[in-house]
């Protein structure tokens, strides 16, 4: 894996990962020292991804609860004692006022964030530079109960729908129980706009499938139907990030695939910190952005299917 001109910049910083033998998973599980490690090797295929956004840190100070995998708590301003290599983003709130966001820049802060317990990287759909105008398009898709298979054929439905209006969808296991779809588009459109083309996707797509999809927001509503899941498109939300590692026993990481394989994969969780396979080094995500396509465009074609 090569490295840009910042991360070689960033390595004059080289930060020093304290209490690397801290197990963060559990007893003989993943220490800090092999989280940071991680980070480390996949740098040059995760950074493209989170370059220059405003990024939400799940930190886990006290390790993760094996038992329930959900302790720790999200941090969204910049800590006042990061060193000042750690780049920042100012960005507004909608209730009013502004906090400054972590923006995860180069190798050097990868590895001060890992030294800060912080397990777990959740990115913005949209760049400092234009931060009401996302360039990505998320659909969250978990399933109602432990069938994973319904979920790849969820995929699988919202790629067809996305491929009718024209656009380039990609998919990862987001390694706790489902799959994202991300599509990569041209940054024209505000949120709402966008949660609105994202909308219609859904829409369509539940339509075809009613039986098994559904874009019911409340769960009592859904029943064993698996929720097509738009609200990530939204000012102020995010996602987790490709290769990011999960608060869950064994450390599940976040992991891109090529369409191809998505009909091979059994489980959300088939990649680790200790097991990533040759992923890392052969991003199918690598130049994503090359596909990005006008939102707009694609919402009047949508008008057109649905008249």
């Amino acid at each position: 894996m090569g490295s840009t001109t910042e991360d070689r910049r960033s390595g004059a910083h080289a930060p020093h990962v304290r209490n690397p033998g801290k197990e963060l998973f559990g007893t003989g599980d993943v220490t800090k020292g092999e989280l940071a490690a991680y980070y480390r090797r996949v740098a040059s295929v995760l950074l493209p991804h989170v370059r220059k956004r405003p990024v939400a840190l799940h930190r886990f100070p006290d390790g993760v609860a094996p038992e329930s995998g959900t302790e720790g708590f999200f941090q969204k301003q910049r800590p006042d004692h990061a060193p000042e290599w750690v780049r920042g983003v100012r960005v507004e709130r909608r209730q009013g006022g502004a906090i400054t966001m972590v923006r995860c820049d180069d190798t050097a802060t990868l590895e001060w964030l890992a030294d800060q317990a912080v397990i777990t990287l959740h990115p913005w759909p949209s760049r400092a530079d234009h931060l009401w105008h996302p360039d990505r398009m998320i659909f969250d898709l978990d399933p109602a109960g432990e069938d994973f298979s319904v979920v790849r054929r969820a995929a699988l439905a919202v790629r067809e729908t996305l491929d009718e209006i024209r656009l380039v969808p990609y998919v990862m296991t987001t390694g706790s129980r489902g799959l994202h779809v991300v599509v990569p588009i041209r940054p024209e459109l505000d949120f709402d706009e966008v949660r609105e083309v994202a909308r219609n996707v859904a829409d369509r797509t539940a339509a075809r499938h009613p039986e098994w999809l559904t874009t019911e927001v409340r769960k009592e509503k859904r029943g064993d139907r698996l929720f097509v899941d738009i609200l990530r498109n939204a000012y102020g939300q995010h996602a987790v990030a490709p290769y990011s590692v999960r608060p869950l026993p064994g450390a599940p990481v976040a992991m891109p695939l090529t369409w191809q394989e998505l009909e091979r994969v059994r489980s959300p969780q088939a990649w680790s910190v200790r097991d990533p396979g040759s992923r890392p080094g052969d991003d199918p995500w690598r130049g994503m952005g090359r596909h990005a396509r006008s939102p707009g465009k694609a919402a009047r074609r949508m008008r057109r299917l649905t008249r």
